[in-house]
């Protein structure tokens, strides 16, 4: 809901700011007052182009800003999330803050929530806040997603539209993997021969996960294995085997060292020094035997070991990869395969197409049955609205219009058409309708619809055009029962519309030296008599005048039951 528009240097207006409530509000005025100037500036603000004609002449920069409660409207606070512009707001978490700025070098600027924002972005986030109904208004009803929206919303099959939308990726996800299947095909089997003809020399080599590493270590042993043993007999003979070996010599050394400690007990120390070192120079000569009684020369058992050293770094250099990752080779080669043998089904896949299709297909026909009766209701409702809107014989009717092939939306399309008289053919909305009447085949479908609808504020301009007395107070009556569940703004021009309002706004225009000036002002039930009485007889107002403006008020201001 709009809660406060505030207008600086805009077309003749100054400084401006309005606070709104909830309900039906009115903007009257003198013609030429610059009524619809505060309609152009919303509009402005939900992403229309800006003009250079529409700066306050002198000045250098125009600024427009509203505030709107969206604290019932998560679908708002989504949309937010998503477009990267929550979390910033100039207020409460309720209160969302649209500003735009329009400079003399006719540069604009935007933002939403207090974060820049482009113009798509205001015209989509307008869209979800506010309705312009008018000549010079962009208007949602006119916009084809927009019609077929309200006729779901109007069914209330909003649930099943989401069904037929869910199901439609489906179809076309399996479409598109089916195709690139097919397309692929050729490719597949090419890369299949190729990943089999791999997948069958390393699953025949049989690769162990660390085999490479344990047959080096293997080869370079049985390769120098004779080497090996005259350095463990050399080593063993001087450590013990020989005469004079190291572990003979030390032990002479300790003994001698011992019995010269019973003379002088400092030799103890040397002893105990000498004592480890001759263990531990017999422990080496054990296993020095033991390792030469382990030593292999088994030329047989060499050669074994170098044949299949050889076969996997032949591997292993011709799919240019370490022989150490030859395993993970294997792996990836049968993971690759798998996909393939999955992919490259186009029987399967096809058939998977054609279920995904006859799935959807069958949402999208039970969606068409019920649009269709949707379609007639709200057909004949709006019509029967438009007989009291000096439409008399009008009628309004829901097209659906069969697609090609099924959409994301269903297989049809929605066109709202309209003829004003019974003499005119039925025909689009967007092209048949004059602004006023426009207007007023709004009204009646936001009438009929206003239990569904989803956008909280709507905004009328000249939909009292070509109409007065009975029809007026029809109109006047409409919108103050539209305004019991939506907030309503209308520039009107009828006495009788704006007696049944909740608040009146009055504008005026005065002539300064150097630039005209428009003011707004909210009126007091005392105010709005006089305001009445202008609009019933010019600048001509006497006492029955007056009287009869009251009378229109209290008609129009009897209590009555307003939603919560």
């Amino acid at each position: 809901m709009l809660r406060l528009l505030s207008i600086r240097n805009f077309v003749v207006v100054e400084a401006l700011d309005l606070e709104f409530d909830r309900g039906f509000t009115v903007l009257t005025g003198e013609t030429g007052a610059g009524k619809s100037i505060l309609l152009d500036a919303l509009a402005l603000l939900l992403g229309d182009r800006f003009e250079q004609r529409q700066l306050r002449p002198g000045a250098e920069r125009a600024e427009l800003a509203a505030a709107f409660d969206v604290g019932d409207r998560p679908d708002v606070a989504a949309w937010l999330a998503e477009q990267g512009l929550a979390g910033d707001g100039a207020g409460a978490d309720s209160e969302l803050l649209v500003r735009r700025t329009l400079d003399a070098q006719g540069k604009s600027r935007a933002w939403i929530g207090g974060r820049p924002a482009t113009l798509a972005q205001l015209t989509e986030v307008g869209e979800m806040l506010v309705d312009l109904h008018g000549q010079h208004a962009h208007q949602s009803l006119l916009a084809t997603d927009a019609q077929r929206a309200l006729v779901d919303a109007f069914g209330g099959f909003a649930v099943l539209t989401r069904e037929v939308a869910a199901a439609w990726r489906a179809w076309r996800a399996a479409v598109e993997q089916s195709d690139a299947a097919a397309s692929a095909a050729q490719a597949f089997t090419a890369e299949r021969d190729l990943l089999e003809a791999r997948r069958r020399e390393l699953a025949a080599l049989n690769v162990a996960s660390d085999e490479w590493n344990l047959l080096a270590q293997a080869q370079s042993r049985l390769a120098h294995a004779a080497a090996l043993l005259d350095a463990a007999n050399a080593a063993e003979e001087e450590l013990a085997e020989s005469d004079a070996s190291l572990i003979r010599r030390l032990s002479g050394v300790v003994a001698r060292l011992a019995a010269g400690a019973a003379h002088d007990p400092a030799l103890s120390e040397v002893v105990a020094l000498l004592e480890p070192a001759r263990i531990q120079l017999t422990e080496a000569a054990r296993e020095l035997r033991a390792y030469r009684q382990k030593l292999d020369l088994d030329p047989a058992e060499l050669a074994r070991v170098e044949e299949r050293l050889t076969a996997l770094h032949d591997a292993a250099r011709r799919y240019r990869v370490r022989a150490e990752a030859l395993p993970e080779l294997l792996a990836e080669t049968q993971a690759r395969l798998a996909i393939i043998a999955e992919s490259a089904d186009v029987a399967a896949l096809a058939q998977r197409a054609a279920q995904a299709e006859a799935s959807l297909r069958a949402l999208a026909e039970q969606l068409s049955s019920k649009r269709r009766f949707a379609a007639s209701e709200l057909g004949h409702r709006v019509t029967a609205a438009m007989q009291d809107l000096a439409m008399t014989g009008g009628r309004f009717e829901v097209a659906l219009l069969p697609l090609a092939t099924v959409a994301s939306f269903g297989q049809e399309q929605v066109e709202f058409r309209v003829a004003g008289h019974p003499k005119q053919p039925l025909g689009p909305l967007a092209r048949v309708a004059s602004g006023g009447e426009l207007s007023r085949v709004a009204l009646a479908i936001q009438v009929v619809t206003s239990e569904v609808g989803a956008v909280p504020t709507l905004v009328f301009d000249e939909v009292d055009a070509g109409i007065g007395g009975a029809v007026a107070a029809t109109v006047g009556r409409l919108m103050q029962s539209l305004g019991t569940r939506r907030q309503v703004l209308c520039v009107t021009h009828l006495p009788q519309v704006a007696a049944f309002a909740d608040a009146n706004f009055r504008v005026t225009k005065r002539d300064q030296a150097e630039a005209a000036r428009a003011d707004v002002e909210p009126l007091s039930p005392a105010a709005r008599i006089e305001e009445l009485a202008r609009m019933l007889a010019g600048d001509a107002i006497t006492a029955k005048t007056r009287a009869h403006a009251k009378e229109l008020l209290d008609a129009g201001q009897r209590p009555r039951r307003k939603s919560p």
